[in-house]
């Protein structure tokens, strides 16, 4: 579909902040702002509904819910079924939150953030000037962290394009209150700049437990079962010798806010070995996740790929 003619009309109501978005995209953009201006309790009720249509409904979320819990034994303690609805309502209550996030003033999103757990952590790795990597999985509210990150120093965020290059812009326009850098997560370029920012200093933000595409990561546990892990993460810590903290957002019951968490990283995350580095990338992500278990998004693909050995093993048999 062609983009928006530029007609003078199209000037004075899309302002220069929509230059690339094509007009329904900017449709997307104002149901945003508008679904935005709900309180946050109406927002995680609509996202808790969607998400139990989601657990009663055949739909590929929850297939990919299902095989991905399916896959590995939780240790969580709940019954997998019971836990399935928990984690699916988490899920739409994700996708509707972001309506406010992401359009809200920046001081009243920054408002819902109610404590901040190992935030001193945050402050001594600032204060050591050796640069900073947050891993930040994709688990309970990541857009609220890097709002609250953002508020306390300058960061570049690494991002993948979304599949839809059209939504590019939209990702680029609703995350432009973080007044972050926002840098692709691809190309020599985009690692290039990463590098750069965490060698004089400074902060970025990378999502852990994002699959690298085959060829560019290795294998390694991921809640007892060989997940492909990114090797980017170790990489930039190990030679540039940032610190690597993990932090999520835990979403709280009743829309009553978030609280912030920053963990430690496991030993031998910047180990030069990158089996044992990602392995130990894993066990971070995994220390978050037992945090929170049920606002992780176990619909996200962890274990598309397989490992070469259940290949040549399938071929074999």
């Amino acid at each position: 579909m062609p983009a928006w003619p530029k007609t003078a009309g199209y000037n004075r109501v899309f302002p220069r902040l929509f230059p690339c978005m094509r007009w329904y995209i900017w449709i997307i953009y104002g149901l945003l702002r508008l679904l935005g201006r709900l309180p946050l309790r109406a927002l995680h009720a609509l996202g808790a509904g969607f998400g139990w249509l989601l657990a009663r409904t055949d739909n590929p979320m929850r297939r990919k819910a299902e095989h991905t819990l399916s896959a590995i034994d939780t240790p969580f303690g709940d019954e997998k079924r019971h836990f399935l609805d928990a984690a699916l309502a988490e899920a739409g209550k994700s996708f509707f939150e972001v309506a406010k996030i992401w359009t809200a003033d920046p001081a009243r999103t920054l408002a819902l953030v109610r404590e901040v757990r190992g935030g001193e952590m945050f402050d001594a790795a600032l204060a050591g000037e050796r640069g900073v990597i947050i891993a930040a999985p994709h688990l309970g509210c990541f857009e609220l962290l890097n709002y609250w990150l953002c508020s306390r120093t300058k960061m570049a965020i690494a991002y993948r394009p979304p599949r839809q290059s059209e939504l590019e812009p939209l990702l680029i326009r609703a995350r432009g209150g973080l007044s972050a850098e926002q840098v692709r997560a691809e190309g020599s370029a985009g690692v290039r700049t990463l590098f750069k920012r965490l060698a004089g200093g400074g902060t970025v933000g990378i999502l852990p437990d994002q699959e690298p595409k085959q060829g560019e990561g290795e294998f390694a546990p991921f809640f007892g079962r060989q997940a492909l892990t990114m090797v980017l993460l170790s990489r930039l810590a190990q030679r540039t010798g940032a610190t690597v903290l993990f932090a999520f957002a835990e979403r709280l019951s009743r829309a009553d806010g978030y609280v912030i968490h920053f963990l430690p990283a496991p030993a031998g995350i910047a180990d030069p070995d990158l089996p044992t580095a990602v392995a130990a990338l894993n066990r971070g992500v995994e220390n978050c996740i037992r945090l929170a278990p049920a606002q992780y998004q176990w619909h996200y693909k962890r274990y598309s790929a397989r490992p070469p050995t259940d290949v040549d093993a399938g071929a074999s048999g």
